[in-house]
């Protein structure tokens, strides 16, 4: 009993230090937010002498928070809608459909989980461009779908299994059919496993910098709030007081929206793992 209190202290404190090490650039972020430039250059460690909220001001000003705001509210809400859709479907089906095709299919589909995003990112620019979806935050959220349908077609795969198939039959005797049966039946009954899908996917897409950069960046109108945070940045000078507060301004609408879910999280990612 003993070495298990023991254990069971020393993991708290381990967990506890991971954790302080990882929101330690976030609390860095935060402190300098509010400082002047002189102050950062001269100690970034430092808490602020007074809160300078015209930092906040001046980055919402500068960074066209508005416009950017509503484009990467599009491509965020584009891209979740799409994997939710997609991969529930696929999920569904591919769950019920007892074959050894299938289950090939399933394998085929989830791979992408496991290639680097890196190694493919200009080919799908390519393609991108030849579908015209380059410059546009909707064709940036349409992108989403194929990246991030992976995960969430294994997620519900598995919680799809957890579900009796007596409900679907039910449904088809009574008319319905298969694909009103899943809308009506079955999905209402994935909302767990949606959820989390919905977080994790939110999250990705809000932060994600890479693909807007190499799909947005020829257009300043469309421009996600990442990129826009990035101009603050140059070659020459680092306005630092202003990217503190500009990438503040960016991450915090993702941090709330996370802090409101995140007890689905958790039992969303068990469903999803109950069969397998």
């Amino acid at each position: 009993m003993k070495k298990r209190t023991v254990w069971a202290s020393a993991t708290t404190l381990s967990l506890t230090v991971i954790a302080i090490g990882y929101l330690y650039p976030l609390f860095l972020v935060l402190i300098n937010s509010f400082k002047t430039f002189s102050e950062i250059t001269s100690n970034v460690l430092s808490l602020p002498s007074r809160l300078v909220w015209e930092n906040f001001e001046n980055a919402f000003r500068i960074m066209n928070y508005p416009q950017y705001f509503i484009n990467t509210l599009i491509a965020t809400s584009v891209g979740v809608l799409g994997v939710v859709i997609v991969s529930s479907l696929a999920g569904y089906k591919l769950s019920r459909t007892k074959t050894r095709y299938s289950f090939v299919m399933f394998i085929i589909l989830i791979a992408p989980m496991m290639i680097p995003f890196h190694s493919f990112m200009i080919s799908l620019v390519k393609v991108a461009k030849q579908l015209h979806l380059i410059g546009s935050p909707l064709g940036l959220g349409v992108l989403y779908w194929g990246l991030g349908s992976s995960l969430a077609l294994f997620m519900y795969h598995g919680s799809v299994k957890s579900i009796p198939q007596d409900l679907d039959d039910c449904a088809l005797i009574d008319g319905a059919s298969p694909l009103r049966a899943f809308f009506q039946i079955i999905f209402p009954l994935l909302q767990p496993v949606t959820v989390s899908v919905i977080v994790i996917n939110t999250m990705w897409m809000w932060n994600d910098f890479l693909l807007p950069l190499l799909v947005l960046s020829g257009s300043k109108r469309s421009l996600t709030l990442q990129l826009a945070a990035y101009n603050f940045f140059g070659l020459y000078k680092v306005d630092w007081n202003f990217a503190m507060a500009g990438v503040l301004l960016t991450i915090l609408p993702a941090i709330l929206f996370y802090l409101s879910l995140q007890r689905y999280i958790i039992k969303g990612m068990v469903a999803g793992a109950v069969k397998t």
